[in-house]
């Protein structure tokens, strides 16, 4: 039978406020996407201003306390490690109930459908305040994007894909890797054979003959591609001056090859492309500007700050507000007036909040991760966003929101905040954990020295010695990781042995 009844149920629920939505999607931007949407809003609101960045506001123009100095330099920092700088921002743990309550529920409304991914407005795209519904501008990937995205899916450790990064900064646009390897293995604190190791596999992406150091190298790896790469061609390689100067009688005879073969022979070089990195879009790709700087501390330790260069610093003109407000006669004029204050006090308070969350969060990143900044990226540390979310009092996603599209600058270069978060292996006797990476080096150096006594290491011999030395880890894991290093497996390690 179909009816008709009236019920009363009693449930709860979370209102999304415009504000929270807000403040949920100004945590993930970067501080250039922050700096469009600020110029944004400067555009919509009349009672923004951006503060000049030397002197003082004018009379008249207020703010709230905690947004009109974005400094932390002279900050406190809970005292929990002696190799983190001890003046950090203290007033985290400092935060009033009605700022707690906040933060729990911008976390819980950061876990609802559809309200999680603001990254979407990625670079270079655009916001749109009402339905969120406006995507991003599509582009072309540059070179730089594309190397970036085959890295990701390459295979590479947590210390290899640092190497990885760094060898991309380094291309040109014409597709040439024109840094210093020796100096990214010192800045990285890794040996100079791992960084040429991963260059190597680098010189396989896409497209052909990228991240080479020269002409002859690029030209060597297409045709080495394309199968057609023999010692006539390696010596053709050698005296591309030569080709220059169209002297083909000593070319031909450094060759050793006939007048046709060396006809073909340039036929095939005429084929390949000298720089392969110049069929990308031809806009330059963006400079990572750093949104934390971390530098050594005279005192000891590690000093953690905000780049406030690149921070946008506004404030509310109560002057012009209370202009507008006097002239305002309609009851719209005033509501418009009363939303536009509202908003402009809100993105001040919440442009101020996340200044103190990303340091915050960076500070403890830090802490975490000294030694990599003292030894090199091989002493990464075991981390994830649990670890430190509990250690500062956060929610994971609020951390995870916090490291996505950010960037650290460190002595050892530039990194994503992302990056100092690697997996743990349990140790067998159930003590501190080992770091992946860690474990993936060890493999790996274990590998590299076998064969010097006939001895070549199966994986559940792998298992054992680690086992030995305190590790706790499946034969699937060895196998996982070897694949990812790419080193082959025992039967085939062993037949090469032999062959060589």
């Amino acid at each position: 039978m179909i009816g008709q009844r009236l019920e009363v149920r009693q449930g709860q629920g979370l209102v999304i406020t415009p504000q929270l939505q807000q403040a949920i999607k100004l945590l993930q931007l970067s501080n250039q996407e922050l700096d469009e949407y600020v110029d944004a809003e400067l555009e919509k609101n009349p009672l923004l201003q951006r503060e000049e960045a030397e002197g003082t506001p004018d009379e008249g123009r207020e703010a709230p306390a905690d947004a009109t100095e974005l400094s932390f330099s002279d900050a406190e920092a809970p005292d929990r490690s002696s190799t983190v700088d001890a003046r950090e921002d203290d007033v985290y743990g400092d935060a009033t109930p009605g700022e707690r309550t906040s933060d729990r529920l911008s976390d819980e409304a950061a876990e609802q459908p559809g309200l999680s991914d603001w990254s979407a407005a990625g670079k270079g795209g655009s916001f749109n305040d009402g339905d969120g519904g406006e995507r991003p501008d599509r582009h072309d990937p540059t070179l730089w994007e594309h190397l970036q995205a085959q890295a990701s899916t390459a295979g590479f450790s947590t210390t290899d894909h640092a190497i990885a990064l760094s060898l991309i900064d380094g291309v040109d646009d014409g597709g040439y890797m024109r840094g210093e390897l020796a100096e990214i293995a010192d800045r990285l604190g890794c040996d100079l054979a791992r960084v040429e190791a991963v260059l190597a596999i680098c010189q396989g992406f896409e497209p052909t003959g990228v991240m080479a150091r020269s002409v002859p190298e690029c030209l060597k790896l297409q045709l080495i591609e394309r199968n057609r790469f023999d010692p006539a061609m390696a010596i053709m390689l050698d005296n591309l001056e030569l080709l220059a100067r169209r002297n083909l009688v000593a070319l031909r005879a450094a060759c050793g090859v006939d007048a046709e073969d060396l006809a073909d022979m340039i036929s095939e070089l005429k084929a390949l492309t000298p720089r392969p990195g110049a069929g990308f879009a031809g806009e330059v790709a963006q400079t990572v500007i750093p949104d934390v700087h971390v530098r050594p501390d005279p005192a000891g330790g590690w000093r953690v700050e905000l780049n406030t260069d690149t921070l946008p610093r506004l404030l509310v003109d109560k002057r012009y507000h209370a202009t507008v407000s006097a002239a305002a006669r309609s009851e719209t004029e005033k509501a418009f007036v009363a939303d536009c204050a509202a908003q402009a006090n809100w993105l001040v308070k919440s442009l101020d909040q996340r200044a103190k969350t990303i340091l915050k969060v960076g500070s403890e990143i830090v802490r975490q991760q000294d030694a990599f900044l003292a030894f090199g990226v091989e002493f990464l540390r075991p981390l994830n966003l649990k670890t430190v979310a509990d250690a500062i009092g956060m929610h994971e996603s609020t951390v995870s929101r916090v490291t996505s599209n950010k960037y650290v600058s460190t002595p050892r270069g530039v990194f994503e905040l992302k990056f100092f978060f690697t997996a743990a292996i349990q140790a067998t006797d159930g003590g501190a954990t080992h770091s992946a990476e860690a474990v993936r080096h060890r493999i790996k150096s274990m590998i590299d020295h076998e064969g010097r006594d006939g001895d070549v290491l199966s994986d559940d011999r792998i298992v054992e010695i680690l086992k030995e030395a305190g590790i706790d880890i499946a034969r699937r894991t060895v196998a996982k990781y070897r694949e990812a290093l790419r080193i082959p497996s025992s039967v085939e390690r062993r037949r090469l042995l032999k062959t060589g």
